[in-house]
């Protein structure tokens, strides 16, 4: 049986239990519950502390995981990534007093609070800076002001929090995190594994794309299969109308309007869009 961890609390639990549900896996219904078997998949999950899944994974105690890149990064554990999950973004950057500081050169001797240590040291060290790293759990933030640190490196969003502490953004981002799928490297996994991957990245082209339907006239199949290429060409098929078709191909999610757009211009009617729940490429 595959033994997976999952983080049991905050955004990225709620985005990990969607995707999975989607994927065709149980999960669980009460949020204090901490280990939850799926026989019918071959697979058990257990609930952990986002900040402990590498952990647990790198020593082999869980097969996978799914965690941020920042805490795969922070924990420096022997786990590595398998594949990006496409939620849970953020950057983390670098802030202090508005103009004190421009680039992690000036970081040269300061004092940096922040709760991802392993994270800011490995950084630090890349760039041959000397600066003490201080950890703290929870906001950062108020460490300037309270004369704990000289500069903070943090996950940033909007910014917003930074701008009432009088704090900015400095030279380029520590690192860019999402929500990644984490392995033991050159580990024989369970034969469940490739499954659960396999479903995995069903789901997430299926959030990639929709299913195009649309009738043209036989004479702009062409054109109209050069805006619709699909995956691995679009189906096309006889109508009850003399001279028309219909096409049916994936599409990217993105700019489908604009494309629907194009198609209507180019003689098409009846085009209609689809979601896709899942699939297998």
């Amino acid at each position: 049986m595959l033994r997976i961890a999952l983080p049991n609390k905050g955004s990225l639990a709620q985005a990990a239990s969607e995707i999975l549900r989607e994927s065709g896996y149980r999960q669980r219904e009460d949020s204090k519950q901490l280990v939850l078997s799926d026989p019918e998949n071959g697979v058990e999950f257990f609930y952990l502390r986002p900040r402990d899944i590498a952990l647990y994974v790198g020593e082999g105690t869980l097969d996978v995981g799914i965690t941020g890149r920042d805490l795969l990064h922070d924990s420096g554990a022997t786990a590595a990534e398998v594949r990006t999950l496409g939620f849970g973004r953020s950057t983390f950057w670098f802030a202090g007093p508005t103009g004190r500081f421009s680039d992690v050169t000036d970081l040269e001797g300061q004092r940096i609070a922040t709760s991802y240590v392993g994270v800011v040291e490995a950084y630090l060290r890349s760039r041959g800076v000397e600066a003490s790293v201080i950890r703290l759990d929870g906001a950062v933030e108020t460490s300037i002001q309270l004369g704990v640190a000289d500069a903070i490196a943090d996950v940033v969003e909007t910014g917003a929090t930074l701008r009432r502490a009088g704090l900015a953004t400095f030279g380029e981002p520590v690192l860019q995190s999402e929500a990644v799928l984490i392995a033991r490297p050159a580990v024989e996994l369970p034969d469940a594994f490739e499954v659960f991957k396999r479903r995995l990245e069903g789901v997430l082209v299926a959030r990639s794309y929709v299913m195009m339907d649309y009738d043209i006239a036989e004479t702009d199949v062409a054109a109209a299969v050069e805006l619709t290429p699909g995956i691995e060409g679009p189906t096309v098929s006889p109508l009850r109308r003399e001279g028309w078709v219909a096409v049916r191909a994936m599409v990217p999610r993105a700019g489908a309007q604009r494309l629907m757009d194009e198609l209507y211009d180019l003689g098409a009617r009846g085009i209609l869009l689809t979601d896709i729940h899942a699939c297998r490429l």
